[in-house]
């Protein structure tokens, strides 16, 4: 029985190319922490020596330490989700020389379209040493239409609350976007941002720029680094209140978060009329929270935050409560995935308070906003480069390739327990919301599917009945997610 099990073993791996094996294993052994998650020991061991096996090279040497894996404290997710987890997309960056006519998930993992994009706009004539030509046979806009086709976007968020003796949907115009940015990006843009930081302590950005408080206390003093414009978190010594400083030096936005940008708007997370032309990035240290508050409207919605390095929690809530330093309850928490983009509208970004509790690790947001036209600082002027930016279609004009344009877009949505809607089958009757989602057929893949809500299960949570009243001697203008 053993040999006949090793036999088909054998014939599925030959399908699949070496340095795939070798990517599938790295991955799934970056992920097996969280894969033998309450197995047992020996169940562990088994999974372990499976996925190493993947890898030819450790077939080879025969190495018989596999069950050893290291179980690293920051590869376990300290949030506990249950059913709620939402699919993850931090792919291994392993570079591989396969050439291979189609677009695999690995390949999606190394793609690097935002230098790719950046060195384009430049109008550079330089090439990268570093790059592979031949892996791929699909040119950069083919492979960016296959990409966005394989986003996928999570929009029914439920917790309803009584706010002025009506009962409210307190999470309505949230979307959670997973898959935007492949892992070496997601590398790309930390170190970039880690360069901005470097250059900030060295007092080479604008005085309003980059900004590094003294931490008097846990939770407090996380750095920032605004560009387009500089907002101002309270009343300062100038008696300037809360909101966008007139007449704050800050720095424009940098090309590659342009590059983002453009990747925002062009893959419908943020609608082309609300063109983000200011940004904050939050550098949190263990401990580092963010307080209850509501984005100041100066700012218009919708506006988003990408996470990076680690996952975290979001909490929502109409009458977040402080429990202590970097400790919040409120009636509903969202796990954000290591690169995903959060969208806020609609009562999600009005009605709704949020909060970042204590960060269990190293975390990084960017936010990017549009500024209130009337709200711009004085001199202000747009970027050229952010004008005109035109969304992707959804239905593939430029993809002939037939293993690219055969291919079903897996960009549905997600319930709020993280269930994907799959495809159904056409004729199953009473599904009002189904929708086949064929790539050269969708117009529409958003679905308003119902789901129950997800409550009392955030360890910031501890009142499980909680549903709060809105108290707005408590509204605080805004801190940034």
């Amino acid at each position: 029985m053993k040999q006949i099990e090793e036999e088909e073993d054998r014939v599925f791996l030959s399908k699949y190319p070496p340095p795939e094996l070798k990517i599938a294993s790295e991955f799934l052994t970056n992920w097996l922490p969280f894969l033998s998650r309450d197995l047992c020991k020996d169940c562990v061991h088994v999974l372990s020596n499976r996925i190493r096996s993947l890898d030819p090279e450790y077939c080879i040497k025969g190495d018989d330490k596999a069950g050893s894996v290291s179980m690293k404290s920051e590869d376990i997710s300290n949030t506990d989700m249950g059913n709620d987890k939402v699919e993850k997309f931090s792919q291994s960056s392993v570079v591989t020389e396969t050439v291979s006519p189609r677009m695999s998930w690995a390949d999606m993992a190394q793609e690097d379209g935002l230098e790719e994009e950046e060195e384009e706009h430049k109008e550079s004539d330089l090439m990268k040493s570093t790059t592979t030509p031949e892996k791929r046979k699909l040119s950069r806009e083919q492979r960016e239409q296959y990409r966005f086709m394989n986003v996928k976007k999570m929009k029914v968020f439920t917790c309803f609350e009584r706010i002025r003796g009506e009962r409210v949907n307190i999470l309505e115009g949230l979307e959670l976007h997973t898959g935007v940015f492949s892992a070496v990006e997601q590398k790309r843009i930390v170190d970039h941002v880690y360069e901005l930081q470097e250059k900030g302590r060295k007092g080479e950005l604008q005085e309003r720029t980059f900004t590094a408080p003294r931490k008097w206390m846990r939770g407090k003093g996380r750095v920032t680094i605004q560009f387009g414009c500089c907002y101002n978190y309270a009343t300062d010594k100038a008696g300037n209140p809360p909101g966008i400083l007139q007449h704050g030096a800050v720095d424009p936005i940098p090309s590659l978060f342009k590059v983002i940008i453009r990747r925002l708007v062009g893959w419908h997370v943020i609608p082309p009329t609300c063109v983000p032309d200011s940004c904050i990035v939050n550098i949190y240290d263990e401990g580092d929270c963010i307080p209850p508050h509501i984005d100041n409207h100066d700012f218009v919605r919708p506006f988003c935050t990408i996470s990076f390095l680690s996952e975290c929690d979001i909490l929502f809530g109409s009458n977040l409560k402080t429990l202590g330093p970097g400790e919040f309850s409120g009636s509903y928490s969202i796990p954000l995935p290591v690169g995903s983009v959060l969208v806020l509208k609609g009562n999600g970004a009005d009605v709704a308070k949020h909060c970042i509790p204590a960060v269990p690790t190293k975390r990084i947001s960017i936010t990017f906003r549009k500024m209130d036209d009337s709200k711009r600082p004085v001199g202000f002027t747009p970027e050229p480069d952010l004008q005109g930016i035109k969304p992707l279609p959804y239905e593939s004009t430029t993809v002939s390739t037939p293993d690219v344009a055969s291919i079903s877009s897996s960009r549905s949505s997600n319930d709020q327990n993280g269930s994907i809607y799959k495809y159904r089958d056409a004729h199953r009757e009473g599904n009002k919301h189904y929708d086949s989602r064929n790539y050269h057929h969708s117009e529409s893949r958003e679905w308003s599917s119902s789901s129950s809500q997800r409550r009392g299960n955030s360890r910031y949570t501890p009142n499980r009945g909680f549903r709060a009243k809105v108290n707005n001697d408590n509204y605080t203008n805004s801190d940034h997610v």
